[in-house]
């Protein structure tokens, strides 16, 4: 069998659950057809301007990226050095790219666990979800007996799905009151009188972009003529993009085990005086957001990127020391990671390069 762009996807996406990237990240497929042929693949940080140069002279089917190359809007489409000429560039060249980001930064031994790793934490939990892409629940009632037949139509229309598992809902029984007008075919109870019968109630999550593939699932199954359901927006089965971990060493410890690891090309420090980094929180990347969430934790330090000198202040003032090696270099550890990943999954049907290297 042919593996093709979209089966690399699936397969990825089988493991890092795009769906529950934060809402402003853009992962999935960026560019090329889903049904193009794929023998071999590329494993890159970025598509960078010479990333892309080198890719076109070695060429592979399949870009797997980790920091997306068209993350706004497109004003205009030509092969010149920008994110959209990149991507021009490399559509014609018939070379696909698929991003997966905040989603592979969340998911269990990904960007954030390897980072924690790296730096030789224990005890490590998870800490500050990322702002979810939008979802909603959708909520039926029904006799009890087409409880089942629900569920399956809804979960294949996309709802239910909550990282690994599948057909996920929640029922709970009770009982239904209607009068049936004169012109109705009641299911159950009679027409002109007070019913009361036995329903379930049934819950499912979905994306918010399955809402009308899910609510006409539920329609064309529901055995009633005039099915009650409801769809409002929630949060939740948020994904946590950092990690916390216990840490034994000194400051000094810690600031060289970052040093070593994460091979940052400048480091920037905001110790607390005599303040030992027992508890250390980590973020790949932009991690300013992530101050908050760090002291609220009891964190002693947070280690990430691209945390501004008055953000720096800020954090020091509320107890929390900062150490940040630049917002590529928190990244290392987990680019050998993606690429480990991409290899197993596609399990010798491809040939994988690496070229994660952040050089």
């Amino acid at each position: 069998m042919t593996l093709t762009v979209a089966d690399v996807a699936g397969r990825l996406a089988a493991r890092t659950h795009p769906a529950r990237a934060a809402a402003w990240d853009a992962v999935g497929l960026q560019v090329g057809d889903p049904g193009a042929a794929v023998r071999s693949v590329a494993v890159v940080h970025e598509v960078t301007e010479s990333v892309t140069i080198r890719l076109l002279s070695e060429p592979v089917d399949l870009v797997v990226s980790y920091h997306p190359l068209l993350f706004r809007p497109a004003a205009r489409m030509v092969p010149d050095r920008s994110p959209s000429g990149r991507a021009v560039r490399l559509l014609t060249a018939g070379i696909a790219v698929v991003v997966t980001h905040s989603d592979f930064d969340a998911m269990a031994g990904g960007m954030s666990d390897a980072m924690a790793e790296a730096l030789g934490l224990t005890d490590i939990t998870g800490f500050a979800p990322a702002v979810a892409s939008e979802q909603v629940k959708v909520v039926t009632f029904a006799p009890p007996a087409a409880v089942g037949p629900l569920i399956d139509a809804m979960a294949a229309a996309g709802a239910g799905r909550i990282g690994d598992y599948e057909r996920c809902a929640f029922t709970v029984d009770g009982f239904g009151r209607f009068v049936a007008g004169e012109s109705t075919s009641p299911v159950a109870g009679a027409v002109g009188a007070a019913n009361e019968e036995p329903e379930s109630r049934i819950e499912m999550v979905a994306p918010r972009s399955r809402v009308d593939a899910v609510v006409t699932a539920l329609l064309a199954t529901h055995p009633y003529e005039e099915p009650a359901f409801d769809v409002y927006p929630v949060v939740s089965n948020q994904l946590a993009g950092g990690r916390i971990g216990s840490f034994g060493g000194s400051w000094a410890d810690l600031v060289d085990l970052v040093t070593t690891r994460f091979r940052p090309e400048g480091l920037r420090i905001a110790p607390v005086d005599g303040v030992r980094p027992r508890r250390v929180a980590v973020s790949p990347g932009a991690g300013e957001s992530r101050i908050g969430p760090a002291v609220a934790a009891g964190c002693d330090v947070l280690v990430s990127g691209d945390i501004s000198h008055h953000r720096m202040v800020e954090a020091n003032d509320r107890g929390l020391s900062i150490i940040d090696p630049g917002h590529a270099a928190t990244e290392r550890p987990g680019m050998a990671r993606l690429h480990g990943l991409v290899t197993e999954l596609l399990g010798g049907d491809a040939h994988v390069r690496d070229m994660t290297d952040l050089a």
